[in-house]
């Protein structure tokens, strides 16, 4: 029967994740999560192999932690009072650049417990984000969510005292419920539709798929996407000059005074009935697509119930639980408890049940606290890797949405793979590569030049059927609808017609390495130059390209991009946490690969020391 069932809390092992593109741990995990792939279902997909199965898996430069993939354990758990009470009683210091408000791609991130994201932190910053926006003219509502995290709340009600001490129109969800990023973005675009003036903006506390000890704050301006650097720029300035003030300039007003100026909005009815303009929901209905949803813990936990009620559909919430010690999740490939969707690890539980039970949902779906990413799972081919699943996803609604210019764009990032490439080639369509950082498509899909944008960290939106903008941020929940779209529509799981597009494009290795680097290694890496790259060759194959800008807006980088014919690398810093990333693709193989990250690390090594 059609609605909303909920299933019991999952915590079965999917086994160890992939480190490597070609070592033991692929190995062990394509064994043990991928064996219906690889063996039983092999030939549906286009006979890719374990290595391949694999590679999607984040990889970094030191071996799996023993216990990726296994239930959290209480040492695990962050003890949730401790954390709540840092937030209040830890004090940043000013001068220390570790505890300053720096707004990377996805906003301000920080623990309160190194006193990077406390009580100071977040009313300096609501304050800066009130003076810039009078600035800028933004005289309408706050549009204001929050995610499950331990510090969203505290740093919610934070941000409240100040909003209203400001004057400025909070609204909060009319049930106290948590409200996914996209939600947040969907009201700020459907209240600013058709206005001349008054135009509102957002907020969203969330440090996204962060472990649970962290906190995040993030700034949507009033087209409803991620700020942009000068934005973000001018607030963290205004934010640390406060911090050094003693926040002297700060106004507030008690949390039960600033409750009664605040107005209520139904996120959850808003977004939940105009989803039919965006996705087909009529056809997931109709042919009776079974679902399984895992929000993961996170703000979609409502959500999904009231999208299996409104639109009919067979979807069963495969653990409603919210607890802010994450302690149903299984650990990520570091150790960590981490809601990353698109982490085999992280998802093995529900890897496990369709591994198990491949007849138990017909499209399996999770997402990340937040809701702004998506992780897509088939009885044929397991949890999809983000960019093959970002190609099929191309490839079906730029077939499937006709209202849709023929000009209307894709977008991508530098770092996501070349696949996507060939399949918007041979879709006769203009491709636009950008840096890192959903900002980047904004202007985009607001004025539909862009029908498409993804990341290949599992972010992606795109437009309503009539070519109109759905949000400017990414959302997770559309992106695991539209897996269950386009099996209703072709009878093919994403995985299938994966298959068929790695048939006829090619069957891409992809892995991306994480390592360890401080802020001045950092600094360094983002100035790397196509000039200290003196190799005319790269694992092979002539140098066809060293980029340190963007070729679809000219935007910098913040990094280097080399490619061939057949492969590429790039080399970035986290925008996020103190790490450098080698992003590396090969069509020609893992081995080719592993030269292509060989070549990688010696440019790297050579600039950060």
């Amino acid at each position: 029967m059609a609605g909303f069932r909920r299933g019991e809390r999952l915590r079965r092992c999917a086994g160890g994740g992939a480190q490597r593109a070609a070592d033991e741990h692929r190995e062990q995990f394509a064994a043990v999560v991928a064996k219906h792939v690889v063996t039983k279902h092999k030939a549906k997909y286009g006979g890719i192999d374990a290595h391949r199965v694999a590679a999607w898996s984040r990889i970094g430069c030191m071996a799996a932690n023993p216990r990726a993939g296994q239930p959290a354990q209480p040492e695990d758990l962050i003890d949730v009072a401790q954390v709540v009470t840092a937030y209040y009683t830890r004090e940043p210091d000013p001068d220390n650049v570790d505890q300053q408000v720096a707004f990377g791609t996805s906003g301000h991130r920080g623990s309160s417990l190194d006193a990077a994201f406390n009580e100071a932190h977040i009313v300096a910053t609501t304050q800066a984000i009130v003076e810039y926006r009078a600035a800028q003219g933004t005289t309408g509502p706050l549009f204001i969510g929050r995610d499950t995290h331990a510090l969203s709340e505290p740093a919610w009600a934070s941000a409240l005292e100040v909003l209203a001490a400001n004057d400025v129109v909070a609204m909060i969800d009319s049930a106290d419920r948590y409200t996914p990023t996209p939600a947040v973005s969907h009201a700020i675009l459907t209240f600013n539709r058709g206005r001349d003036g008054d135009h509102a903006d957002g907020i969203v506390v969330t440090p996204s798929h962060n472990p649970p000890r962290d906190g995040g704050f993030k700034y949507n301006p009033p087209h409803g996407g991620p700020a942009d650097t000068d934005a973000t720029g001018a607030i963290a300035r205004r934010a640390n000059e406060l911090l050094r003030d003693g926040l002297k300039d700060v106004k507030r007003m008690p949390l039960g005074r600033a409750l009664q100026t605040a107005q209520r909005h139904d996120y959850l009815d808003a977004y939940v009935a105009d989803l039919p303009n965006v996705v087909d929901m009529h056809a997931i209905s109709a042919e009776g697509i079974h679902i399984g949803a895992d929000p993961l813990g996170g703000a979609s936990v409502d959500y999904w119930g009231a999208i299996a009620e409104r639109h009919k559909l067979e979807l069963t919430v495969v653990n409603p639980l919210v607890d802010a010690t994450w302690r149903f999740m299984t650990l990520d490939t570091d150790g960590k408890i981490r809601m990353d969707c698109s982490s085999p690890n992280a998802m093995a539980g529900l890897l496990r049940t369709m591994s198990d039970n491949p007849d138990s949902y017909q499209i399996a779906t999770g997402n990340d606290a937040d809701s702004d990413r998506h992780g897509i799972v088939t009885p044929d081919g397991g949890l999809l890797n983000p960019n093959h699943y970002l190609a099929v996803a191309i490839d079906y609604l730029y077939a499937h949405r006709p209202s849709w210019p023929a000009s209307t764009a894709v977008g991508k990032t530098a770092v996501s793979s070349s696949i996507i490439d060939r399949v918007v080639a041979g879709l006769g369509r203009k491709l636009v590569e950008v840096p890192v950082g959903f900002k980047w498509f904004v202007d985009g899909l607001l004025d539909g030049t862009i029908g498409f944008g993804g990341e290949e960290s599992a972010g992606a939106s795109f437009l309503r059927h009539d070519g109109s903008v759905w949000t400017t941020d990414k959302d997770g929940i559309i992106l695991a609808l539209l897996a269950s779209e386009i099996l209703a529509v072709t009878g093919e799981t994403p995985s299938q017609r994966y298959g068929a597009l790695a048939e006829k494009y090619g069957a891409p290795t992809y892995a991306r390495v994480d390592a360890p680097a401080d802020r001045e290694q950092k600094a360094r890496l983002a100035k790397l130059s196509a000039e200290q790259v003196s190799a005319t060759e790269l694992a092979g194959e002539p140098i066809t390209a060293k980029l340190t800008s963007a070729p679809g807006n000219g935007a910098p980088l913040g990094g280097l991009k080399v490619t061939t014919e057949n492969a590429w690398f790039a080399a970035r810093p986290s925008g996020t946490e103190d790490v450098y990333k080698i992003y590396a693709e090969s069509f020609k193989g893992p081995e080719h690969l592993a030269e292509v990250q060989e070549a990688a690390r010696e440019v790297v090594n050579k600039v950060i020391g």
